[in-house]
């Protein structure tokens, strides 16, 4: 099932452990992405699913730009992108969110009355792989729907739109909803024509859906600052999380994983799970910022370091047999002098 250990010409009890640690002295989880991700394309190979390899051969091989304080920054790895794969939402998480920080920092200049909410949308739990698909369909379609009708419209400004999918442990079902962060014109409180009520948008999202049940909603007001960590700041990291949670489908009983993972793979099968509209969407082409889905999970914004002048190069390489990452011995030969 592993690939071989590439790695025999290496003296091995001499082999370092590779630790990627930042300035705040914290060390960034690669070990840990990885085995979860190693988990995972385990499934996918039992289960046949011709991307397994692709999974496997996800974050193998790290090659980082390091300075003279050799500090690193990711310069080169080969990434599967798959939507359940731990190492790439890892990766794309901290893109979403750094990306959706610069745009929303933007709005702030552009339009600083702009009053922001954060409302969650969901239907009734899915009882399988074709059901969560047809779901996830119909939802994008409401959402599209719902954003269209007058009264949420008039006062838009943009919103950011991200879909979640936790699986019910009870029961099996699976949960799919939406989080949208979004930005209305201050005009959106000065009266009841205006202004939005739970009760309200409950109907319109059922309305929507085209339901014959009132769904669950919530919609909260968002604070822009606040003496710690903005409520702002706080929406866009919700919004930022992983589509699926790796422990939704990496538990103890494996019959039980191989059905969730065959039914997430089927539900998110070419779902876009990221979307911006109006302004944010304007800005986010200003910006010149690519998909955070399907574009460069090798540099993911601002949350890394910059490192400055590049002094050599450090490589790390997956152990299969030994389950981490280990210091390659080519690096000492790249320093720069």
């Amino acid at each position: 099932m592993y690939p071989k250990d590439n790695t025999n010409n290496h003296d091995k009890s001499t082999e370092e452990i590779f630790i990627d640690q930042q300035k705040n002295g914290k060390a960034r989880p690669w070990r840990e992405k990885k085995m979860s991700t190693v988990s995972y394309y385990e499934l996918l190979h039992l289960l046949e699913f011709k991307k397994s390899s692709r999974v496997r051969d996800c974050g193998s091989v790290l090659e980082f730009s390091a300075n003279g304080e050799g500090h690193l920054k990711l310069a080169k790895a080969y990434f599967c992108k798959s939507p359940l794969c731990s190492m790439c939402n890892w990766r794309r998480a901290m893109k979403h969110s750094s990306q959706t920080r610069k745009i929303v920092a933007e709005v702030v200049k552009r339009k600083p009355k702009a009053r922001w909410l954060f409302l969650t949308l969901s239907v009734r739990n899915a009882i399988d792989g074709d059901d969560l698909d047809q779901s996830l369909r119909d939802m994008s379609e409401g959402f599209n729907r719902l954003f269209k009708y007058k009264k949420v419209s008039k006062n838009l400004v943009g919103f950011m739109r991200a879909t979640e999918v936790t699986v019910n442990q009870k029961d099996g079902t699976y949960n799919q909803h939406m989080h949208i962060l979004i930005c209305v014109e201050p005009s959106y409180f000065n009266s009841t024509a205006n202004y939005i009520n739970a009760k309200q948008w409950r109907e319109l999202w059922q309305k929507a859906m085209k339901l014959n049940y009132l769904p669950i909603v919530n919609i909260q007001t968002v604070k822009a600052k606040n003496k710690k960590k903005s409520d702002l700041h706080s929406a866009i990291d919700e919004t930022a999380k992983y589509p699926v949670k790796a422990s939704d489908y990496l538990t103890d009983d494996v019959e039980h994983n191989l059905m969730v993972v065959k039914d997430l793979e089927k539900g998110l099968y070419r779902k876009r799970r990221i979307a911006y509209g109006g302004l944010l969407k304007e800005l986010h082409k200003e910006l010149n910022l690519d998909n955070p889905e399907d574009g460069d999970l090798i540099t993911t914004g601002d949350e890394e370091e910059e490192i400055g002048e590049e002094a050599y190069r450090v490589v790390a390489y997956w152990n299969w047999q030994r389950e981490n990452y280990y210091l390659s011995n080519q690096n000492k030969g790249d320093k720069k002098s």
